[in-house]
This record gives C-alpha cells, structure tokens and sequence, in this order.
C-alpha cells in the first residue's frame, strides 16, 4: 500500500483551504472520492442513463446490468449468502429505521425489550425509541466500563429471555470503540433475541462478514467507504426478510396491483419502491473495486498504525484529553479529544484556519456525551490516504489553538 499512489487518486486532496494544504481529518462523517468512483458515476450518466428492470432497450439492459451487478459485489464484499438479502437504501439510517418500523412493529409486544448501547449514533437510537412507544416494548442500554468499552458480562447481565432485539454499532463513532459482535450476537441468540448491526463506522475500514459475526441484519453506508452519497445497504436474513412487509410502496417494488389488493415482488426488489439510486448503487459497487484492490487488511493495519501515532503524539498536547480507549489496538482510526476548556467549535475554526479539517460537535450521540460529561468534543478521524505528516500538521494546530486562546490555559 503506497500511501502516495493512493493520494493521488483522490482529486480533492490537491487543493489549498484557506492557504495551507488541505489537511482532511473527517472521514468519519464521509470519506472523500477516488477518481474511479467518480468516473464510474460519470460514465452512467453519460453513456447508460435509464430506468432499470422495466425496459427492453439497450440502455435500460445497461443499467440494469450495472445496477444488479453492484448488488453482487455488495453481497460478495460482506459475504452474504444471497443477493436476495442486500437492499440497497438511502444509507445507515434508512437501513435501520427499516428494521424498526417492518420487522420491530411486527414482531414486538408490551414487555418485550429491546437492548442497546450508551454509544449508539442516533441513527440506532430514534428508531428503537419510536417502536418500543408504539408496541409497548421497553428500550434498554447497555452500560459502558470506563474506557467506553462493552463488557460481555454486562451483556449476560442486561440481555434477558424477554429480550428480542439487540442492536448495537460495531465501531463506535466517537469512542472509536470496535465492539465484540460475534459474542454479542451469540448472547442475544441465546435468549432467542436478533441481533441487528450498524457497520456505518466499521465496514470501510474492516472485513465484513455477516456469516461469521452471525448477526439477523447488518447496515452501512456508501459515503463512508469511497462512495457517493445517497447509497447505503441492508443485509438481512433471507427468512426474515421474507416475512417483513415494506414500509414504501408505490412502483418497481409491485408484482400485481388490483383496485383493493396488491401484492409485492420476490426479495430484494419488494423493500426498494420506486425508481431506485442507479447511480450510487454503480458508484458503491466501484467504491468496492477500490477498496478490494487496495486491500481491506492493509487499511485496518495502515488506520491502526496512525490512530496510535496519533494517541502518542497528541497525549503530549497539555490540557488534552482523549476519550475511549487509549491503546491503539482497540480502536477504530479516529481519536476524539477536548482541549481543555476551550469549545470544540472554537477548536475546529482555528484548525480549519490552518486548512485543518476536523469534526466538532455531539457527532449524532447525545446520550454518550452526557455519559461522557461534555457537551461536545472534536474529532480526528483517520483514512487510507491520510498521513503521520497530517497528524504532525494537527498536533501543531493544536498547539496553535492553545496559544491562540491562552488565557484559559
């Protein structure tokens, strides 16, 4: 992995931001794109533009091929048996609500818990909150050890034979946390629970493999992972898709409509009403191409390798702190921090005046902000065409930050 070649696949990265080098740290909230995404994207709307699925002409043959094509290396990539389990959605959140809303108020009834964590995105929290009001359900979190970590023995312990739905992130947005989902998975069904996954944080930077982690469902987005926005996907188990109901209903999704009844198509097309996202489907599946080539093993170790060079170097920075682990091997690369008392927004502007691009903010995680006692926090966050060099740049942003304001210190 030659960290040069791979930058200069992504056109973004060659440009000034307020007169420096641009310096992006924020590919926790998207990821920015290589030049074979966006000549795949390109491509389609130039030369294969057309409906899929309806059309017997050759653009619409095109398209379709593309589209199902992205489909099979989105089944491939996470090891699902069968493209019947891979929708493709609008991203993690709609994945997850779909989750809830079909299979949750299905399947739900007063009394029956549902067990989440303190560090779920918002995204895996709203959903759960809104189906347990409307079943009756009663929503559970898993407490955190000091570090932010899950304790398997806390699992046993909140996990219940009432319990029937577990959903938790595996990669932790802001901890940086990477969760133990394969033992998680074997508790939650164990108690006959499900276990339903947010990978949006770890499925860029990690081999996925739902047969292994052995989890019911399984969702991430397209932005996070080289591609286009607008794309995410669920997987989810071939026999509990098909007994869920879609939640949107309307054109491509029907196999019969009658005055009064209607009846859906097979798996996967009955959860994708309307004209879906040809586009990012075609860019997702070059996404993947790129990712595979580059190899998913050598960006977790190359992530690893910053996110402790990280850790080392800004430890040093008096007056900050990190959260969430602080050896290197149980996190994801990202590093969230506060500099003393001086706002995270504050923190974020100085940076950025040094074409310095870090996030700043609750991140989406509300509650693990009360649990972590701040209001806000900046985050670092690391990707395979990010440098030790960057991080140097960082560190003294930072210090400029502190200089910059001072009197607080």
């Amino acid at each position: 992995m030659d960290i040069h070649d791979i930058r200069q696949l992504f056109p973004i990265l060659h440009q000034e931001v307020n007169g420096k080098p641009l310096v992006y740290l924020d590919s926790a909230a998207t990821s920015q794109k290589p030049v074979q995404v966006i000549e795949a994207i390109d491509t389609y709307y130039r030369e294969i533009n057309s409906n899929v699925h309806r059309g017997v002409h050759t653009l619409g043959t095109r398209a379709t091929d593309g589209y199902e094509g992205a489909r099979e290396k989105v089944r491939k990539f996470i090891n699902a048996k069968s493209t019947e389990e891979i929708i493709f959605t609008r991203g993690t959140t709609t994945a997850l609500n779909t989750v809830a809303a079909s299979y949750g108020r299905a399947n739900l009834h007063e009394g029956d818990e549902i067990v989440i964590s303190y560090m779920e995105h918002h995204s895996n929290i709203i959903p759960w909150q809104q189906v347990a009001k409307q079943t009756g359900a009663v929503l559970k979190y898993l407490p955190l050890q000091e570090d932010g970590t899950i304790s398997l023995e806390d699992v046993r312990e909140t996990v219940t034979s009432n319990t029937k739905i577990v959903s938790i992130m595996q990669v932790s947005n802001v901890l940086g946390v990477v969760n133990p989902i394969k033992d998680i998975a074997k508790i939650a069904h164990e108690n006959g629970a499900i276990m339903v996954v947010d990978g949006a944080q770890s499925t860029p930077h990690l081999k996925a493999d739902v047969q292994d982690l052995d989890c019911d469902f399984f969702a991430f987005s397209g932005h996070k992972m080289c591609g286009p926005t607008g794309i995410g996907v669920l997987y989810g188990r071939k026999q509990l898709l098909e007994n869920m109901e879609p939640i949107e209903f309307g054109g491509e999704m029907i196999d019969f409509v009658g005055l009064y009844e209607s009846t859906w198509k097979e798996l996967p097309w009955k959860f994708e009403g309307g004209t879906p996202i040809i586009a990012g489907a075609i860019g997702l599946g070059a996404a993947i191409d790129f990712l595979e080539e580059v190899g998913l093993d050598q960006i977790e170790a190359h992530e690893h390798r910053l996110a402790a060079y990280a850790i080392e170097k800004m430890s040093a920075v008096e007056g900050l702190t990190i959260f969430g682990p602080k050896e290197a091997s149980k996190r994801a690369g990202l590093v969230t921090f506060n500099l003393n008392d001086v706002h995270p927004h504050d923190v974020a502007t100085v940076l950025d005046a040094e074409g310095i691009a870090v996030r700043a903010g609750h991140h989406c995680a509300q509650p693990l902000m009360k649990w972590l006692k701040q209001s806000a926090t900046a985050r670092a966050s690391f990707y395979l065409y990010n440098t030790e060099e960057e991080i140097d740049k960082l560190v003294s942003g930072l210090l400029k930050t502190k200089e910059y304001f001072s009197d607080v210190f």
